[in-house]
C-alpha cells in the first residue's frame, strides 16, 4: 500500500470544515463527543502509518479518519486507543455525525458501512 498518513493540521482542517456544513443540533453534538486527535492502532491496515487519527468517542464507539480511503468512519471499540473494526464508508464528518445523533436517539447505528477488502474465492483446482 502507498499513502502517506494525514498531517494532525489536514486532519483539523477538515474537522474545521466540517463543522461549517453541520447544523447547530450536529455541532452540538460534536462538541460533546470530539477528542483531541490521537493516533489509535488499527492492524493490519493502520500500521504503516502509525495508526488512524481518532477524533471522538461515544460509549463503545469510535469516530475516526481513515486517511487510506479519505473518509470519516465510525467503529466499535473494546479497548481504548485500538480501533476494533477497519471501514472505509468514505463518510464526511457530518454524516457520522448524524448516525451518532441516531444512535441517542434509537439505540441503534444506522447507516452501513463498508469493511475491510476480502479476498475473492478462486474455484477448487481441477
Amino acid at each position: 500500500m502507498n499513502w502517506a498518513p494525514l498531517s494532525e493540521d489536514g486532519l483539523r482542517q477538515a474537522i474545521a470544515d466540517a463543522c461549517d456544513r453541520m447544523s447547530p443540533r450536529q455541532r452540538s453534538l460534536w462538541q460533546a463527543v470530539e477528542i483531541n486527535p490521537a493516533k489509535w492502532s488499527q492492524s493490519p491496515y493502520g500500521d504503516n502509518g502509525g495508526g488512524f487519527w481518532a477524533v471522538g468517542i461515544i460509549g463503545r464507539v469510535v469516530v475516526w479518519y481513515n486517511d487510506i480511503e479519505e473518509g470519516f468512519e465510525r467503529s466499535l471499540y473494546t479497548s481504548h486507543g485500538s480501533i476494533g473494526e477497519y471501514t472505509c464508508s468514505q463518510f464526511e464528518l457530518e454524516h457520522v455525525v448524524d448516525q451518532l445523533l441516531s444512535l441517542i436517539e434509537t439505540g441503534q447505528l444506522i447507516g452501513d458501512v463498508c469493511g475491510a477488502p476480502e479476498p475473492i474465492p478462486h474455484p477448487p483446482a481441477r
